[in-house]
């Protein structure tokens, strides 16, 4: 083993990723470590529904199916150890099939399990908790279908500690199975705030694989001949935390300043206070250097001491909900499809009221092709082919039916140009909410077993401190000669969600770009572009290491999730609609622009 650094690389951003990954990182990476990250919110109930209706269920099966049944031989072979959430709600269960397929294949690897995330049993705990963002109360104990606390990385680093090749985990923040590998490797403490704060923003930017090789990336068309051979990315990190993030040789994508700090800022808010189990990240001075091709180096990253509290997540059931998509096509096609929504609801919620039933909770009229996300600031009117997307959510599953019923039956009483791919007509489906909250960390019994053998594991207790406030960039200097240019040609940008709320990160291309784009980027300015979809003021933060700025959108995407109706519930979209705005920039820096 290589004791001045350790190489890890990231192959599952999700519970459905590609295959291909595992087999490029085994046979071309040269790693120490693999790590797969699988869960989101909404995956755990998911997995809890399935474990109700089997008690060996509740993990992502495909895990074991299909990653290790197709790799363990060459893994155990190179002495590659796996780390992976793919517990979800049953990590024991994952064990056991984890351990059979071992002994099928005739090899000789340990198996730890990573487990008390799963609070479900304590669900009367809970009952005078309070929503961490909007303050409500519990939801009713029949109507949960999963509690799990945001585990760290230190019951990762001591299974590995006890000789572990393979270790799985229930709910942990995403980045711990990078991180524990690192403090496995170094020996870092609980109170290594700087390195763990290091170990976790690698973490960060491997959790979801490609996207820090050019997936998602503002500049995809640079890259678009190689996508479908993306590599799958690779943090090397040093004992002092440092690290670069590079791709296995000969694969597609790109890893660049850009790709790297998109996938810095993605799905975070505020840079000086990410806040995680072991350690506070304040990552606004770091810096993103490139220092060979498809390698950058990662430095300036800081770590204060954790609070004592966990951050849970609760899923319950909230309803029903349910949608059809019908393609208009000829003049006024928008119009067209507009009365056609409106005339369905109309029938519709004549028969709600028939039959002695409520309105409904929310209905969501979207249309796709006149630009219906860019709000005020479309460009398209009248065109001639849209997609209709109606949908609606209700307490009663009959209510949504009728709505998709409807939808159908109007076909023939309405505009011209109506038509859609045939196929059985939707049906409702349950509409599942976070609801997260914070519990004592004293009071989460996290146990490590190997085999017969379970050790109990305390986390160290620390008072969390502030973080020294960044003064915003200096404005611009004053130029007379001035026009404007699109976001895009200035910087880069990602979207991303963390429950109902979205932020869009932005970098600059250039350190000079960033006054010109914080003088223009105003909170206001940006919550204009997003009224559409929010009444609620932004957040905007500052980057002073990389040139980049991070906006928080509140109440922003309908609910989030499979709660939402629209068309884009987590923001995935968000910063292309950003990167339209105009950014007013001396005449003589337009014209280096385009030279």
């Amino acid at each position: 083993m290589n004791t001045s650094s350790v190489r890890i690389g990231g192959a599952s951003g999700f519970w459905g990723e590609t295959a291909l990954s595992t087999p490029q990182l085994v046979h071309h990476g040269e790693l120490d470590f693999i790590v797969y990250d699988y869960l989101a919110e909404i995956t755990l109930s998911i997995m809890a529904r399935a474990r109700a209706a089997d008690e060996q269920a509740g993990y992502a099966t495909d895990f074991v199916t299909t990653v290790l049944a197709s790799n363990l031989r060459d893994i155990a072979a190179r002495g590659i150890r796996i780390i992976s959430n793919a517990g979800g709600v049953n990590p024991q269960a994952a064990a056991t099939a984890t351990r059979a397929l071992i002994d099928q294949l005739g090899l000789s690897l340990t198996v730890a399990v990573v487990t008390g995330d799963d609070l479900i049993d304590q669900i009367d705990r809970f009952a005078n908790a309070t929503e961490m963002f909007t303050g409500d109360a519990f939801p009713a104990a029949e109507r949960v279908a999963s509690i799990n606390a945001y585990l760290g990385a230190f019951p990762i680093a001591h299974a590995l500690d006890q000789g572990a090749d393979i270790v799985i985990t229930g709910r942990c923040v995403d980045s711990a199975v990078t991180l524990g590998a690192c403090i496995h490797h170094f020996g870092w403490q609980e109170d290594d705030f700087d390195r763990l704060a290091a170990g976790s923003i690698a973490g960060h930017l491997l959790e979801c694989g490609p996207q820090a090789t050019g997936g998602n990336f503002t500049d995809w068309l640079a890259i678009a001949d190689s996508m479908h051979d993306i590599g799958y990315p690779i943090a090397e990190v040093a004992a002092d935390g440092s690290f670069t993030i590079s791709k296995p040789p000969g694969t597609g994508g790109v890893v660049s300043i850009g790709t790297v700090a998109e996938q810095l800022l993605y799905e975070v808010g505020d840079p000086q206070g990410y806040e995680l189990p072991d350690v506070i990240c304040d990552f606004s001075a770091a810096r993103i250097d490139a220092t060979d091709r498809d390698v950058v180096a990662v430095s300036g990253i800081r770590g204060r001491p954790p609070g004592d509290k966990y951050k849970v997540s609760a899923t319950y059931m909230d309803g029903f909900r349910g949608g059809q998509t019908l393609l208009f096509y000829g003049e006024a096609a928008d119009r067209k499809a507009r009365l056609f929504a409106e005339g369905v609801l109309r029938r519709t919620r004549a028969l709600l009221a028939q039959q002695g039933l409520a309105d409904y909770a929310d209905v969501l009229v979207e249309l796709t092709g006149n630009e219906h996300h860019y709000g005020d600031f479309r460009a398209v009117d009248g065109a001639r082919e849209v997609q209709l997307k109606i949908a609606v959510r209700h307490t009663s599953k009959s209510a949504v039916g009728m709505l998709l019923r409807e939808t159908i039956g109007a076909a023939l009483s309405g505009p011209p140009g109506l038509t859609g791919f045939a196929g059985t007509r939707p049906r409702p489906s349950p509409v599942i909410r976070l609801y997260s909250f914070l519990t004592e960390k004293k009071a989460v019994n996290i146990s490590v077993s190997i085999g017969d053998n379970t050790q109990t594991i305390r986390p160290a207790q620390f008072t969390s401190v502030p973080a020294t406030p960044i003064s915003p960039p200096l404005p611009p200097d004053e130029d007379t000669h001035t026009t404007t240019v699109p976001l895009i040609d200035l910087a880069w940008a990602r979207s991303g969600d963390k429950g109902d709320k979205a932020n869009i990160g932005v970098i600059a291309r250039r350190a000079e770009y960033l006054p010109y784009i914080w003088q223009a980027l105003h909170p206001d300015v940006v919550a204009d572009r997003f009224a559409h979809f929010t009444s609620r003021p932004v957040d905007r933060y500052f980057l002073p290491g990389i040139a980049a700025l991070n906006f928080v959108l509140h109440d922003v995407l309908g609910g989030g999730g499979v709660a939402s109706l629209r068309n884009d519930p987590q923001g995935k979209g968000y910063a292309q609609l950003l990167l339209a705005a105009p950014i007013e920039i001396p005449l003589q820096m337009a014209r280096e622009l385009s030279a």
